[in-house]
This record gives C-alpha cells, sequence and structure tokens, in this order.
C-alpha cells in the first residue's frame, strides 16, 4: 500500500472516531429528564368525594375526606378542614352527582329533617316502600339506614288431600334493597362515637315501581322478613354478572361512565331469589 492511501485510511478512521464520539456526547445531552412529583397544592384542605357519588347516596364516614385544594380555586360554598364538622354530614343525602375528587359543597347535600330529604335520597325512577318490622323479623335492630338487605316471605301453605297439616314455607322474595330509614330515621345514632342499636317497627326501602306492587301483594300474604347483606356481596354479583354478560360497557367509554355503570349495576335492586 503506497503512503498516499495509507494517509487517506488514518484519515478517514479518525474521522470515523470523531463522529461517533459527538453523536454520542449529543445523545447523551438529549436525553429526557427525570419526571418530577406533581407539587402539592398550596392552600388549604377542602371536602371532597372519596369515590362517585351518584343522586341519593347517603353520605357515610369512607365516602368523603379533606385533601389540599388551591388557594386561588376555593368557593365560599367549600366545606374547609378546621371549620368544618364532619360528623354533622353523615347521614345527609347527596342532591346531584359528585365525581371522585371532586369538592363536596354546601348546596350538594339534603340534610335529615329537610323538605324532600326522603325524596332526595331515592335515585332516579325509585320508589319508597315501608314494611313492618320486629326483633324477631328485622335482624335485631342491626340494620341502618344505607345498609342492603334481602326480603324474604314466610307463608303458610294449604296440605292438600292425604296431607298431615298446612306448611309453613320461606323465600327469598327480593335481594339488594337498600335501607332508606327504621321508623323515621334516616341516620345511625352515636354514643360517644358508638353505634347505638335499637328496636324500630317499621324500615323504609328503596325499591323500583315494580318491586314495590310486589311488596305490597306480599305483605297480605304472609310476614315480611330483613335478611343483613355482605358488604362483599354485590361485589361477588357484580363479577358475575359482568361474567354472564348482563352488565355490559359501551365500546369507547371513558373511565368516568364505565365507574357510573358499574355502581349503578351494583346497586340495583334484583327481583327473585337467584
Amino acid at each position: 500500500m503506497d503512503r498516499k492511501k495509507l494517509l487517506l485510511l488514518v484519515g478517514a478512521l479518525a474521522i470515523a472516531i470523531v463522529t461517533a464520539m459527538m453523536a454520542r456526547s449529543m445523545f447523551a445531552g438529549s436525553s429526557a429528564p427525570k419526571a418530577e412529583a406533581a407539587p402539592v397544592p398550596q392552600g388549604p384542605k377542602v371536602l371532597v368525594a372519596q369515590r362517585v357519588l351518584p343522586t341519593g347516596t347517603i353520605i357515610t364516614a369512607d365516602a368523603i375526606g379533606f385533601q389540599p385544594w388551591p388557594k386561588e380555586l376555593v368557593k365560599d360554598a367549600y366545606y374547609i378542614d378546621g371549620s368544618s364538622d364532619v360528623s354533622k354530614l353523615l347521614g345527609t343525602v347527596v342532591r346531584f352527582p359528585i365525581t371522585a375528587g371532586e369538592p363536596v359543597t354546601q348546596g350538594s347535600l339534603v340534610k335529615p329533617g329537610d323538605r324532600g330529604f326522603l325524596a332526595a335520597a331515592l335515585g332516579p325512577g325509585m320508589r319508597a316502600i315501608t314494611v313492618p318490622v320486629s326483633a324477631k323479623t328485622g335482624v335485631g335492630g342491626f340494620v341502618f339506614p344505607g345498609d342492603r338487605v334481602d326480603l324474604m316471605l314466610t307463608q303458610t301453605v294449604k296440605g292438600g288431600e292425604g296431607a298431615s297439616g298446612d306448611l309453613k314455607a320461606s323465600e327469598t322474595i327480593l335481594r339488594n334493597l337498600r335501607v332508606l330509614a327504621t321508623d323515621q330515621s334516616t341516620t345511625q345514632e352515636t354514643v360517644n362515637g358508638n353505634t347505638v342499636v335499637r328496636q324500630f317497627r317499621t324500615v323504609t326501602l328503596e325499591v323500583t315501581p315494580k318491586i314495590a306492587e310486589k311488596v305490597a301483594v306480599a305483605q297480605t300474604i304472609g310476614t315480611l322478613s330483613l335478611s343483613l347483606r355482605s358488604i362483599a356481596d354485590n361485589q361477588a354479583e357484580l363479577e358475575r354478572a359482568i361474567a354472564q354478560g348482563d352488565v355490559k360497557i359501551p365500546d369507547g367509554a371513558t373511565p368516568q361512565q364505565e365507574e357510573k355503570l358499574l355502581a349503578a349495576a351494583m346497586n340495583r335492586p334484583n327481583d327473585g331469589a337467584t
């Protein structure tokens, strides 16, 4: 190899090395910056919904909570930590839908005793119906507004020919009914932070118009009893309904729309024993 070609080869290698080093330096300098945590809003803590609160939701301690809010966005209608007694809001009813994380305003809640309170507690298209109960048929008083119950009918069945006598039969005729009130009380009574269990003679339930008719007829047939539902029951039944295709989420639904549809399905009263 002659001297001229050797010099050209060495020059090409030098240029390649310099180019590679420059490219490496350029890409290292343009790497994406590390994500920084969102700054905590500077302002007072305001009362917000901890989850989606549809119209008619009875406020419980786990439904609301305080969180920091930008000072310039705070409104007079907000409940402010330190100047609002949240315990006085327990048992109130949501007047219109509140999304998760949205501030709860003073006009968004209806208090027990206010005009139209029970009507506000009803979901769209729902009705309120009252049934008589006793300590035996009312779960010994361990039912409170906001709980969900099943309704059982116990009746006497006339024996046929050859039967030794009449028979008693009991079956669950309705499931997942929301308790609106016990007697005329729509809130849980507490003493020193402890819930008071008391006897009551009537329970007011939230039902559909058709279910209201069924309850009215059932009261003339036999004795109605309450069966308190576990909080976990609704979630299990919702998952089964989704698997069977009874609950359908439209394509393209937003997370908020999906959450609203699932909440409505989980809170729907069921007509029948299955």
